[in-house]
């Protein structure tokens, strides 16, 4: 029985798992999810806009959006994808090394995984800002789902 215990242990420490992980100010969270959305009301539309994000060979990106109305902030090289969903959906290929946003309570930014969500701004109306990376993370760190730590 102590043995089966030991091995578990050294797996645990030696089997990397890949995950994405969410920094702000005061804590970090590592989440293995392959693929997510970021969604926040648009400050000048004030209107639903959500981006969505996988990770490839170790690396994020972003491979769509969608939207309610052409204006700031629209990609110009994306693909239009015909949808009947009252959104714009356009597809997209872009490699993202590290996703650097500011959250805000006004906007709601907010990140969805299948896991569920996870609100990215501060209830209280502090602007902060949101680094999400992906990284290989030792199995212990994810035991017993998402981790969180304060920074």
């Amino acid at each position: 029985m102590g043995g089966i215990a030991v091995v578990m242990l050294l797996l645990s420490l030696s089997i990397r798992v890949s995950a994405i992980r969410v920094t702000t100010a005061g804590w970090q969270e590592h989440i293995p999810v392959e693929h997510f959305e970021i969604g926040w009301i648009h400050s000048v539309e004030k209107e639903p806009w959500f981006e969505m994000y996988e990770v490839r060979d170790e690396t994020l990106y972003l491979t769509g959006t969608r939207f309610k109305t052409y204006g700031a902030g629209v990609p110009s090289e994306g693909e239009i994808v015909p949808s009947e969903d009252g959104f714009v959906h356009m597809a997209l290929n872009r490699e993202v090394p590290e996703l650097n946003i500011f959250a805000s309570a006004d906007v709601r930014t907010t990140l969805y995984t299948d896991r569920g969500e996870l609100p990215l701004y501060d209830p209280g109306g502090e602007r902060w800002s949101v680094s999400i990376t992906h990284e290989e993370v030792p199995l212990w760190r994810l035991i017993g789902g998402a981790h969180h730590e304060r920074n």
